[in-house]
């Protein structure tokens, strides 16, 4: 085997060229992308009816599709997609494109499942924090029983903290999709992410949408601009040990998105910490 090498140096030399080209371009061409799905913020929806009368899941379930499409024509090789809405069990399975994975239900202390190897997460479906000021459906994780959370002093909705713990697997959020509302939110903890807004907030319960046409033309134009940005968009640097705060109040109050909801005075605070994990202070996941 060696006489043979030694007496074709000049293809040993050709293919060792090869497999160092493939090296350094794979990362252009063969990654894996993660899309967590969440709901308020989808193409169209504005308000608690179409939540749960099954438009939510449909428009969810639309743009997820939109979304895929546009990973694998970036260049894409993997896409995980997460369906974070609730329990996670919103859209039908049947329904989303094939090529991409599901993760649906319940991921006991992980939120982001399998998102280990992802060059790129996309948050699709956001929503701004709970009680930003006639933003759509605004909540934090809960409009239930959370009126408030605070990442180590910050008041921070699911925008600022899931981008903590991606930065934590090392992956950054290139977009965020939502309302404007969403959209500066995401701006305001993600420097340099890509942003794509399907709609304006008029209250809490309104808004003035794009056509799901033009929505989707747009999210599938963004999801290409982010991931060929993903490379650029620096990951959070959280800071540790990480402390979340929640005011919490009873179930069975008015939803913190309702418009006859009033803050809360004396709300019963919660306190989690964590000496080196976003993750394990929502959820209890210990940094690995």
């Amino acid at each position: 085997m060696y006489f043979c090498f030694a007496k074709n140096t000049t293809t040993m030399k050709r293919l060792l060229l090869t497999l160092a080209l493939l090296a350094l371009t794979a990362p252009s061409w063969a990654f894996k992308v993660y899309i967590f799905a969440d709901m308020e913020g989808a193409t169209g929806i504005t308000c608690r009816p179409q939540i749960l009368n099954g438009e939510g899941a449909a428009r969810m379930t639309e743009d997820i599709n939109v979304c895929i499409a546009a990973c694998f024509e970036a260049g894409a090789t993997k896409v995980v997609v997460r369906d974070g809405h609730s329990i996670g069990k919103n859209v039908d399975p049947a329904k989303i494109d094939p090529r991409a994975e599901l993760i649906q239900g319940p991921t006991p202390n992980e939120r982001f499942k399998d998102i280990d190897g992802s060059e790129a997460i996309i948050l699709l479906g956001y929503h701004a924090m709970s009680l930003t000021p006639n933003a759509i459906l605004a909540h934090t994780y809960s409009s239930q029983n959370v009126q408030a959370r605070y990442l180590n002093g910050r008041e921070v909705g699911e925008i600022g903290i899931d981008a903590s713990i991606a930065a934590e697997h090392k992956v950054p959020v290139v977009m965020v999709q939502g309302a404007d509302d969403a959209c500066r939110e995401a701006r305001e903890w993600i420097p340099g992410v890509v942003t794509c807004q399907s709609k304006k907030s008029i209250t809490t319960q309104s808004g003035k949408c794009l056509s799901p046409e033009k929505s989707h033309k747009l999210l599938a134009r963004k999801t290409k601009e982010a991931l060929a940005k993903r490379h650029k968009i620096a990951l959070l640097s959280p800071e540790y040990p990480a402390v979340i705060r929640t005011e919490k109040v009873a179930k069975g109050s008015v939803r913190t998105f309702d418009p006859a909801y009033v803050r809360n005075p004396n709300p019963e605070i919660v306190e989690k910490m964590s000496p080196n994990s976003v993750e394990e202070a929502l959820v209890g996941k210990p940094k690995k």
